[in-house]
């Protein structure tokens, strides 16, 4: 089954690095768009999860410390992956079926869901000791 995978994957790769370099128009965009996602995801995802995760070690109770953790991890990767939803970008006025939800109070469930696995976690986690 490994061999099976990994020769799919090596497939989905060569497939993948064909597709770009038969658009040699778009190199540069595809540059740009690694780079923007590398510097994205280490200066400010990565910063600001250590620094919410360093103020959660020394602010939060012992018990309640790892849960919050994975919560802000949690809500914070999904909030970046719904913000052009939650920003609208990409809806248009002559295809009304384009963003026709509101996605800010799906993303509010979310939240409230993940606080409440968070403050579940931490309790059964107290309870424990």
């Amino acid at each position: 089954m490994r061999w099976v995978l990994g020769a799919a994957g090596v497939l989905l790769v060569l497939y993948g690095g064909w597709l770009l370099v038969s658009r040699e128009d778009d190199l540069l965009g595809v540059a740009v768009w690694l780079a923007a996602g590398v510097l994205l995801h280490d200066a400010v995802l990565a910063g600001v999860t250590i620094v919410l995760g360093a103020l959660a070690v020394r602010l939060a109770p012992e018990p309640a410390r790892a849960p919050l953790v994975v919560g802000l991890v949690v809500l914070g990767t999904a909030t970046l992956l719904a913000v052009p939803v939650l920003g609208r970008f990409g809806a248009r006025a002559d295809n009304p079926t384009l963003l026709d939800r509101d996605y800010t109070a799906g993303w509010l469930v979310l939240a409230a869901l993940t606080a409440v696995a968070v403050v579940g976690a931490a309790l059964v986690r107290s309870r424990r000791r």
